[in-house]
């Protein structure tokens, strides 16, 4: 009784399950598409796909051993296969011959520990401070296209976004785009996790002697009101004005610190200055 499929396998009808197994991948890798690029290979890989299917299974192989190539109508497994026409289901014929839980499209075309190419595309992208504070939308130009991305707020240094459909192409389907994120410095404000901060100018008119500072955050302008005798330093703390934490949904805090600008002498009067010098403490 012919027996193709261990043909197809390469293995004798005595085969073991690991000589099955081990005779399986060497074709599977010789014929995998992505590795094999004559027009042939792809069909020559179903049909080693097909074959393991049947002889991988104790069920489906004593099935096989029963009747052997008379299931195929008398054929070889191989031009069975090839007289299907093109775009074949061997899935479905596998089914009809050796019931519902069969058919190696269940793991798919790329199964059997042979995954499908990976499509994803992992790349890197430097946004802007305040775009990554506040959300919004970045342009990436990659590989010939460009697009913009949304941002979404309080992301951090070095999450990554998906851009679906970015990817590469393979056989009708695209990947994604898996990019890496980069917060750039800023000049004006540091950032640890949720918490902002800043340095604010005030005069030493203020700093002395009390009054409000008008200060720009990246948030919404401000005015802070500022006590007698504040301190070079000295920090002052502005709830829901940091970053947003995007688990818990709750913004952090702006802690600003005061930066006190000193007049310049020449600017003041000298009769002024000189009564400063005579009084102020050494």
């Amino acid at each position: 009784m012919a027996k193709s499929l261990y043909e197809t396998l390469e293995v004798n009808e005595n085969a073991s399950a690991e000589e099955i197994k081990k005779a399986y991948r060497k074709l599977a890798r010789k014929y995998h598409p992505d590795v094999n690029k004559d027009p042939s290979a792809e069909e020559k890989f179903k049909e080693i796909n097909a074959a393991y299917e049947v002889l991988s299974n104790a069920e489906k192989k004593q099935q096989y051993d029963q009747y052997g190539d008379s299931m195929f109508g008398g054929q070889n497994f191989s031009d069975f296969a090839r007289n299907q026409g093109n775009g074949v289901d061997l899935d479905e014929i596998l089914r009809q011959m050796f019931g519902a839980g069969a058919g190696f499209g269940q793991r798919g075309f790329g199964g059997f520990g042979f995954d499908e190419p990976d499509l994803d595309t992992q790349a890197s992208v430097v946004v802007p401070f305040d775009i990554a504070v506040l959300g919004g939308k970045q342009h990436i130009s990659l590989n010939n296209d460009s697009f913009d991305i949304k941002i979404p707020e309080g992301i951090e240094h070095g999450q990554k976004i998906r851009a679906k459909g970015k990817g590469k192409s393979y056989q009708g389907r695209k990947g994604d785009l898996i990019l890496k994120i980069n917060i750039a410095e800023s000049p004006i404000y540091t950032r640890d996790k949720d918490t902002l901060e800043r340095y604010f100018d005030i005069p030493l008119k203020t700093a002395l002697f009390g009054g409000k500072v008008e200060i720009k955050t990246l948030h919404k302008d401000i005015t802070l009101k500022v006590p007698q005798d504040t301190k070079q330093n000295q920090k002052f703390r502005v709830k829901e004005l940091g970053v947003l934490n995007r688990k818990s949904g709750v913004k952090g805090d702006l802690y600003l610190k005061a930066n006190i600008v000193l007049p310049k002498l020449e600017e003041l009067d000298s009769s002024f200055v000189e009564e400063l010098e005579k009084h102020l403490p050494n």
